[in-house]
């Protein structure tokens, strides 16, 4: 009877053939699968549907050979069951606001549709299940339809799971058991397609099929499911990330030019970013809580431990396909410096406990390093990290800095070629160009002055016997730069060479600093040829320099201190060729120091000196004492004033009696009455900064001069009215600088009368007593100070972007004293610049 009515041409009896034994299940095989097939396609209920499907799974697709299941199942009926319950979704969604405990009805309905939902997952599983017991080695072809399929119904699953506060709003926990059981079952759907996919196999000697291509989506779709289920569940999430790896790199030959590596980079970095995040947030709680509890621990290093897991996936994918991730090297580079922003030394760290940090370093931080060694050899990732249109915000640029100083650090183990790649422009047949890595150091540097300022520190080198001992940003990046120099390979000298001089003419006065002490390193490092060479440039550029400007004081600094590191036999060599007894060469002895000299050539050199400064003394004075000429005769006086203040000990009696003389002589041209007169005439036209600057230095010698009766009346008022200008200004540097100045004044004249005439508004005094007493200065937390920093560097890098901006529009014919002359720096500038160092 059983067999009658099984393949009789009637309705089939769905709960009948749930009954039936395996044996008859398989010899009717061929007449009553077609048929349910039918009813499964044409059917609309869904209920109807998942009973067929489900009969169909159970009964006979034990029997179906597994080389056609593909036919004769599975694109058969699952994309009609993907419809289906997609479906199903929808309706959840539209009917859910109507959702209340008042309304049995839609609560009913929502409720059996969650339960149908579950039961279509459980048939697929069946599916799936079914797969992997009947194969050892399973070819995609064969089952196209089914992982398809299985991967839309997962991710609808687990993006309405994750959306379902807000899809059911307040009334979750009238279907929340449900839900549970409906991610229970896609979670276990996907557990199961993942020990299918493990199986399949893949022709290494394919170039392109149909297989290949849907490996790629596959891996695809669940890098989709990965970005759904992150913030859900996290140790599936990483199950997850894992078998997109295992899989990418277990098909890697065949693999390797269809996958979407950038998707794969981009949402592997944003895990990583989001997990440390959620690392600090922890972090930071335990910091605020002043206490640890265990549970909050517990969080705390099982979150650490997936941030460890996704870096260290990274360094595999990575090692495996970088010559596919060209357009990946930006997200990298990228990752590198948003990480290290939020830790410290980075101004804009998350504040948590010592030793966080160190877990944190030592379990994470630790695997960026082996990414970065990994990458210096690929040419985009230098692009990226070089390019010259490299725009970053004040929370990347100390990153940068650590980067580049990283970089420095691995450099010297690896080929010329990719020292030449880092260190040298690129060819101008590029789209873009790249900064010489140096020339990046030095302008990334500059950009911290924030860090710089208040100092930021960060772990030093332990030495034997030793406690490591924390270092400025200042210390770590000059001594990493000397090292780096010191293994700098030989075909590279050109363009060290050119770095440090760009570095050393820099307007930015720490960068120039910085640049000088690697190069007083060079020197010491270096041989004394090269040192000789390098002075004898200098001491060229110099006598070339068209008149007084910061790249000549620089360079002059540069020039006393590398003087220090000469030979003798250089130091007799440079005296010869740039003789003192020729008066163009005075220039150059006015920043000389005859300290450098031994005692035979300071003897020697200082008569020389002394000689030709005087006799150029006495001629001008014979002279017609012309404007034009005071500029040679400033530089003569400067060459014996360098003198005496270095080698005045080396001087005869004569010697020093002539100099003595010469200036006696010059005295009566500088009258007082008419340089004092001339400076409270000069103010009300507002002069530059450096000028008042020299007008502060020149009155704050004079409170040692007594000033004659018969010209106090014209001077000493005077002298008030500038002293009470110069300390009601504004600009905070020339207002420090009319303290001290004012202060050294008061304390050593003769004329107290004038004191107070100098302070008479009361504003004025109370800043005076305030200097005086060393009060006056805000007592910062260093929260507060941190923060004070933040914010003046951005104001600063604000307005050096503008001033920069306008300095492009300038044409490069023209000259420098036609040009608009922008104020560089607002008050705020200065204050920031200068407050440190006051306090």
């Amino acid at each position: 009877m059983a067999q009658e009515r099984a393949v009789s041409p009637g309705a089939l009896a769905l709960d009948e053939l749930s009954g039936w034994p395996e044996e008859l299940c398989r010899r009717e095989l061929p007449s009553v699968l077609p048929r349910l097939l039918s009813m499964c396609q044409h059917s609309d209920n869904w209920i109807e549907h998942i009973q067929i499907l489900k009969v169909i799974v159970k009964m006979f697709l034990p029997h179906v050979d597994h080389l056609t299941l593909e036919q004769t199942f599975f694109s058969q009926v699952l994309p009609k069951t993907v419809k289906l319950f997609d479906e199903m979704i929808n309706d959840l969604t539209s009917q859910a606001k109507e959702l209340s405990s008042q309304n049995l009805e839609i609560q009913t309905t929502l409720r059996n549709i969650l339960q149908i939902m579950v039961q279509v997952l459980g048939a697929l599983t069946g599916c799936v299940q079914h797969v992997c017991a009947s194969q050892e080695s399973i070819i995609l072809e064969n089952i196209h339809s089914l992982p398809f399929s299985v991967l839309h119904v997962i991710k609808s699953t687990f993006v309405h799971c994750k959306n379902s506060e807000s899809v059911y709003s307040g009334r979750l926990h009238l279907v929340s058991d449900l839900l549970q059981a409906l991610f229970k079952e896609a979670y276990s759907l996907q557990k199961q397609l993942m020990e299918l996919l493990d199986m399949v196999h893949m022709d290494p000697s394919a170039d392109e099929n149909d297989d290949i291509l849907s490996m790629v989506v596959v891996i695809h779709s669940l890098l989709d499911i990965c970005s759904v289920i992150s913030s859900m569940d996290h140790a599936f999430h990483a199950n997850t990330w894992k078998f997109i790896i295992k899989q990418s790199l277990k098909h890697q030959s065949v693999l390797k030019s269809q996958l979407k590596h950038k998707d794969i980079i981009t949402s592997l970095c944003d895990d990583i970013l989001f997990s440390f995040h959620s690392c600090l947030q922890l972090a930071e709680q335990m910091t605020q809580a002043d206490t640890q509890d265990n549970t909050d621990y517990r969080l705390f290093q099982k979150t650490l431990k997936l941030c460890r897991f996704f870096a260290n996936s990274l360094l595999h994918y990575t090692k495996e396909f970088l010559p596919f991730l060209s357009d990946s090297c930006c997200t990298l580079h990228q990752l590198y410096l948003q990480i290290h922003s939020k830790f410290p030394p980075s101004l804009y760290a998350t504040r948590i406990l010592k030793a966080q940090q160190e877990e944190i370093a030592g379990a994470f931080l630790v695997t960026l390093d082996p990414l970065i060694s990994q990458l210096l050899t690929f040419q985009p990732f230098v692009q990226a990290v070089l390019d010259s249109k490299l725009d970053l915000p004040c929370e990347l640029q100390l990153p940068q800095c650590l980067l580049l100083v990283v970089v420095m650090d691995k450099l010297p183990s690896l080929p010329e070629d990719v020292q030449t790649l880092w260190c040298t422009e690129n060819q101008s047949s590029e789209a873009t160009t790249r900064t010489p890595l140096l020339k990046a150091m030095f302008y990334s540097f500059e950009q911290c002055s924030g860090e710089l300022s208040l100092p930021v520190h960060l772990r030093g080198v332990s030495t034997k016997g030793q406690a490591e001992v924390a270092v400025t940003l200042y210390q770590h990046v000059c001594v990493h730069l000397c090292t780096f120099i010191a293994t700098f390979h030989p075909s590279l000298f050109p363009e060290l060479d050119a770095a440090l001089l760009n570095a050393v003419l820099s307007a930015n006065m720490i960068t120039s600093l910085l640049a000088m002490d690697a190069w007083c390193f060079l020197a010491r490092y270096g041989t004394a040829e090269l040192c000789a060479h390098h002075v004898t440039i200098l001491a060229h550029l110099i006598k070339s320099c068209p008149g007084e400007c910061y790249q000549l004081i620089n360079l002059s600094i540069l020039l006393r201190r590398l003087f220090f590191f000469m030979a003798p036999s250089h130091q007799v060599e440079f005296i010869q060729k740039f003789s003192p007894k020729e008066v163009e060469n005075l220039r150059l002895w006015q920043y000389i120091s005859f300290q450098a000299l031994s005692a035979e050539l300071k003897r020697q050199t200082a008569e020389e000196v002394a000689t030709v400064g005087t006799a150029q003394c006495r001629e001008w004075l014979s002279s017609s004492h012309t404007l034009g000429d005071l500029e040679s005769l400033n530089t003569v006086l400067s060459s014996l004033l360098a003198l005496c203040h270095s080698a005045g000990e080396a001087l005869d009696v004569r010697q020093q009696t002539a100099i003595m003389e010469a200036g006696s002589q010059l005295w009566p041209f500088l009258n007082i009455k008419q340089v004092v007169t001339l400076q409270t005439s000069l103010l009300k036209f507002e002069p530059p900064d450096h000028v008042r600057l020299a007008m502060l230095d020149f009155l704050s010698t004079l409170g040692k001069l007594f000033i004659p009766q018969a010209i106090q009346d014209k001077i000493l008022p005077n002298l008030s009215c500038i002293f009470a200008l110069l300390l009601s200004e504004r600009n905070w540097l020339i207002e420090q600088h009319a303290l001290e100045a004012f202060t050294l004044f008061a304390e050593g004249t003769n004329h107290e009368d004038i004191v107070p005439q100098c302070i008479s508004s009361e504003e004025t005094k109370n800043k005076v007593v305030c200097f005086l007493e060393k009060t006056g200065f805000i007592d910062e937390t260093e929260v507060a100070k941190v923060e004070r920093v933040k914010q003046e560097k951005v104001l600063f890098w604000e307005r050096f972007a503008k001033v920069t901006t306008e300095e492009s529009k300038w044409p490069p014919s023209q000259p420098y004293a036609q040009r608009a002359h922008p104020e560089l720096l607002l008050e705020e500038e200065y204050r920031f610049f200068s407050r440190e160092a006051a306090l």
